[in-house]
């Protein structure tokens, strides 16, 4: 399934193929055409939608991208002639940690790059406004990883902080995962009952 966002905040819900996993890799994965088809319809949607086609897109991914993926998604842009397509890797968890001198947790929005690619985003944190740290367990951050981008890491972590607080159901400050992930998450388990034939409401704001 994809969720795809415009700049305010406006969500279209897209429901692709069915992913595959194999005996050597146990993450979900698309094949090529599927991928190429599930970017092509995010855009035709979005198009209908806002009537207005995006100039970027960001694509984020909780497993990693194989060789026919990359294919698939750009054979798409290319297609739809999308004047930039950024792809980022963003893992359930990773074994990085930060921690500050004192009693309070790391800071909210502190980026740490451990390699070119490999990056960790501390989402949550503490926060100077409220001099604490307004959770209850200590926070982990995260991870993503630059698969094929044009922005610096600096830029896309500014723009995973941003979209962590986009959940409009909730009062919290924040969230540990981007808006697109979470809804992503949460939608696709309403999806998993409708059948094959079926198609799901078009609009974000059906499953709030």
């Amino acid at each position: 399934m994809a969720q795809v966002f415009n700049e305010r905040g406006d969500g279209v819900i897209v429901r692709g193929a069915q992913a595959t996993q194999s005996k050597d890799d146990r993450q979900p994965h698309l094949t090529g055409d599927d991928a190429k088809d599930l970017l092509e319809q995010s855009l035709a949607r979005y198009r209908t939608e806002h009537k207005t086609a995006p100039a970027r897109v960001m694509l984020h991914k909780t497993s990693s991208f194989t060789p026919d993926e990359l294919e698939g998604f750009h054979a798409a842009a290319e297609a739809e002639r999308l004047a930039m397509l950024e792809l980022v890797w963003i893992p359930r968890e990773d074994s990085a940690r930060l921690f500050r001198q004192g009693e309070q947790t790391t800071l909210r929005g502190t980026l740490l790059s451990l390699t070119d690619a490999r990056h960790v985003l501390y989402t949550r944190g503490s926060v100077p406004f409220y001099r604490t740290y307004p959770g209850m367990y200590v926070p982990s951050a995260l991870p993503f990883r630059l698969v094929d981008v044009q922005s610096s890491a600096a830029e896309i972590a500014t723009e995973l902080l941003a979209l962590s607080k986009m959940n409009w159901n909730a009062t919290q400050l924040d969230g540990r995962v981007p808006i697109t992930l979470r809804t992503a998450d949460s939608i696709g388990r309403i999806l998993k009952h409708l059948g094959p034939n079926e198609r799901p409401a078009p609009r974000y704001a059906y499953y709030m």
